[in-house]
C-alpha cells in the first residue's frame, strides 16, 4: 500500500506528517510525505521558528513525485490541517490527478477545524472550504464531533443526532465517516466514544477518557484508519484496530508525564494491536 500524505511537518514532536507517517510505516505501508510547513515544534507552544511553504512549492513536490511515476501506484491521498486556500487547492488538484492515474485510489481528508473545548482556530475562510471544496471531493473524512457538526451546520449531542449529523456529512459526497472525540450526556463516565458510518452499517466504540491533551493523536487516527480501512475494507475492523494503536499510544504518553506523543516507544502496538476494546453496531 502507497500513501501520498500532504501534511505539516515539525522537528520537535510529533504532529500531522511527523506524526502519521512512522506509524503507517510500522504497519507496512510505503509513506510518500509531502510537508505544508517545517516548524521547529508545533504552535500550541505559542512560539515556533520555520517556514510556511508557499503553496506553489508544495505543488512543484506532487508534480515531481508525479514525473516519477508514481501516481497509479498510490492507493491513497492522506491530509490534515490546512494552513490557506492555497494549500486546499493544491491537495485538491493533487487528488484529481492521482485518481486520473489510478481511479481506484481514495482521499481520505481529517478536516481540521476546531475542537469542542477551544472551538475554532483556523482562519476564518477553511471551514468554508473545506464544506464547499475539498469535503465533496474526499472519500474518506475524520472529523472531530465539533467539526462534524460545523461541516454539516448541526450540533450533534447523542448518539441518534451524530449519525444524523454523518449522514448529512454523507450526502455532501464521502462514503465513509470517521467522528472522533464522540462525547454524549447519557455515557458513562470519564469514557469517550468514536463512531464510524459507511455504506455497510455504523458502529461506536468506547475507550475511558484519560486526563490530558495530545497534540497530534487526531492525526495518528486518521492515518491509521485510512490504511485499515483500505486494507480490510471493514468499518468495524479498522475502527477497532485504530482504537487500541491509538488509545495504547496515549496511554504510554500519559504514563511518561510528557507533553510530546510517545510515537517511538508505542510503535508495538500499531503493528499489534491488542483489540481490547469491543466495537458495537449501530444499524
Amino acid at each position: 500500500m502507497k500513501i501520498l500524505s500532504i501534511q505539516s511537518a515539525v522537528a520537535y514532536g510529533h504532529v500531522g506528517n511527523s506524526a502519521a507517517v512512522f506509524p503507517l510505516q510500522r504497519i507496512g505501508v510505503e509513506v510518500l510525505p509531502v510537508y505544508t510547513v517545517n516548524f521547529s515544534n508545533h504552535t500550541g507552544y505559542g512560539a515556533w521558528r520555520g517556514p510556511l511553504i508557499p503553496p506553489e512549492d508544495v505543488r512543484e513536490v506532487v508534480t515531481g513525485i508525479e514525473e516519477r511515476g508514481a501516481f497509479p501506484a498510490i492507493d491513497a491521498v492522506l491530509s490534515g490541517y490546512q494552513g490557506s486556500e492555497g494549500i486546499g487547492d493544491v491537495i485538491v488538484d493533487a487528488v484529481a490527478r492521482v485518481k486520473a492515474a489510478n481511479p481506484d485510489a481514495v482521499y481520505a481528508c481529517d478536516p481540521v477545524m476546531g475542537n469542542a473545548k477551544s472551538g475554532c482556530f483556523v482562519a476564518p475562510a477553511i471551514p468554508v472550504l473545506l464544506r464547499e471544496r475539498v469535503v465533496p471531493v474526499a472519500d474518506i473524512i475524520t472529523p472531530n464531533q465539533f467539526e462534524l457538526g460545523f461541516l454539516t451546520e448541526t450540533e450533534p449531542d447523542t448518539i441518534e443526532s451524530t449519525l444524523a449529523s454523518a449522514d448529512l456529512a454523507r450526502a455532501m459526497g464521502p462514503r465513509t465517516v470517521l467522528v472522533t472525540s464522540v462525547e454524549r450526556p447519557d455515557r458513562e463516565p470519564d469514557t469517550i466514544e468514536m463512531m464510524v458510518v459507511d455504506d455497510s452499517g455504523a458502529w461506536i466504540v468506547q475507550t475511558p477518557l484519560l486526563p490530558m491533551k495530545a497534540n497530534g493523536s487526531g492525526d495518528v487516527t486518521a492515518a491509521l484508519f485510512t490504511a485499515h480501512y483500505l486494507a480490510t475494507r471493514d468499518a468495524a475492523e479498522a475502527l477497532a484496530r485504530t482504537t487500541s494503536s491509538v488509545w495504547d499510544l496515549l496511554r504510554t504518553t500519559h504514563e511518561s508525564g510528557e507533553r510530546e506523543l510517545k510515537l517511538v516507544e508505542s510503535q508495538d502496538f500499531y503493528a499489534n494491536p491488542r483489540m481490547q476494546f469491543e466495537v458495537r453496531r449501530l444499524r
